[in-house]
């Protein structure tokens, strides 16, 4: 991370001074203001831990004060953040054996609303197991669409499948995929009627099983079955196969039964797109789901705050 302060009255180490404030978002610090009082009033042994230096001739560490630990978040350039931590989280996991599920979402990010400002709206790129590669603010749905590129080109997609929700099932997101190298599973939505259609009129009835499930959580009971069919004339880039999920939930309180039916598209070939849990439907919308307090967690990777401001509170 680049440190954007003058040389001039430079005290304490850049990367120190993020380190404490992440620290300090860990253990519950949810406002500018508690985040620096934390970095003050942290004992000697934690601050040497974060990488603060000691006096020359006393030996010992002066803590930042608050107000350098606010300038300091304030002068942050988010997206280089997120790239540098995004990078951190690839390189610290070990190259995946089988396939790696990488989710494109957008959430609104709990806790950035201000009086003058509306809530931070971010797409962010999240494996499913929770580690998020890289996030950009975006401003409402039609710049997630725009950002969808722009936001997986600084990651490596070696052996990735992207799933996304319908919104960023886009005839570009597929052909740019195709050109990374990486393959794709998509929702397939009324916002693409022809493609929909399609999907849906295929004759299920007469395909196979190719597994089905059985889950008890949240006071219900789940079934979903699974059935791939490869499909030579889809209208969709380098889409191989369609999927069919079929979900049955009984409320066990009411007894009320639901089905839903959700159809996919996926570049992978025959006899590949049979999804193992990392990839399959049911891991990527939960994924979706989940994002709102993965991504704005403590383990987020940064804290947003809007340039030139320094608001009262921040995402924790």
């Amino acid at each position: 991370m680049p440190c954007p302060r003058a040389r001039r009255g430079i005290r304490h180490p850049w990367t120190a001074l993020l380190t404490a404030a992440a620290a300090a978002v860990l253990v519950g610090a949810a406002s500018m203001a508690v985040i620096g009082e934390r970095g003050a009033d942290a004992p000697q042994r934690v601050l040497a831990r974060l990488g603060f230096r000691p006096d020359p001739l006393t030996g010992l560490i002066r803590p930042p004060q608050p107000t350098a630990i606010r300038l300091g978040l304030a002068a942050v350039n988010d997206d280089a953040l997120d790239r540098a931590i995004g990078r951190f989280l690839q390189e610290r996991n070990s190259p995946p054996t089988s396939r790696r599920a990488v989710a494109v979402d957008g959430k609104t990010l709990w806790g950035s609303r201000t009086k003058d400002q509306p809530a931070t709206a971010l797409i962010a790129a999240m494996t499913h197991q929770g580690d998020v590669l890289a996030q950009m603010q975006v401003d409402g749905k039609r710049n997630e669409i725009q950002a969808f590129a722009p936001l997986l080109d600084g990651i490596d997609l070696t052996g990735a499948v992207i799933t996304a929700d319908a919104l960023r099932t886009q005839h570009d997101h597929a052909s740019y995929l195709h050109e990374r190298g990486t393959h794709y599973l998509a929702v397939v939505k009324r916002n693409h009627p022809t493609l929909h259609e399609r999907a849906r009129r295929l004759p299920w009835r007469a395909i196979r099983l190719d597994r089905i499930e059985r889950t008890r959580a949240h006071h219900h009971n789940e079934i979903r079955r699974l059935k791939t069919a490869a499909f030579a004339h889809i209208d969709y880039p380098h889409a191989r196969q369609v999927l069919q999920v079929v979900r049955w939930r009984r409320d066990l309180g009411s007894g009320k039964l639901t089905i839903e039916r959700i159809y996919l598209v996926t570049s992978l070939p025959p006899g590949v797109a049979r999804p193992p849990a990392a990839h399959s439907p049911r891991g990527s919308a939960a994924a979706g789901r989940s994002r709102t307090s993965s991504t704005t967690s403590a383990a987020a990777p940064s804290v947003r705050t809007p340039r030139r401001s320094v608001p009262g509170t921040c995402p924790a």
